[in-house]
């Protein structure tokens, strides 16, 4: 299914209050990730969506994966099924290089895998 131009915004325009949605695999995430950020791999994810659209709920949704891929896929998917949703342009490598604060589960520094 075809939506014309995704949305997406740069990672500086996502608010500190945002609803973000990290579609990365455990490993990843656990390398280094925005703190209250929600994990939902996009391998897991359609057994999932409905923690996500309870989330959700009268919010934007801004989708972060590596580097877009993932979550421009995964922003399809949840604008089809109704949900304000944008991609975050150059994903967590972007949010990285920008200097926005990342945290991990505690080996080193956080950074992204």
């Amino acid at each position: 299914m075809q939506y014309g131009r995704l949305p997406s915004v740069d990672v500086a325009a996502v608010p500190s209050d945002g609803l973000l949605l990290d579609v990365r695999e455990d490993d990843e995430w656990a390398a280094g990730h925005v703190e209250g950020a929600v994990h939902v791999p996009m391998s897991r994810f359609v057994e999932r969506l409905g923690e996500v659209t309870e989330r959700a709920a009268d919010r934007t949704v801004y989708v972060v994966c590596r580097v877009g891929g993932r979550s421009a896929q995964v922003t399809r998917y949840l604008l089809a099924q109704g949900v304000d949703a944008v991609n975050v342009d150059g994903g967590m490598l972007a949010w990285e290089a920008t200097g926005r604060p990342l945290v991990n589960d505690g080996q080193g520094p956080a950074h992204v895998a």
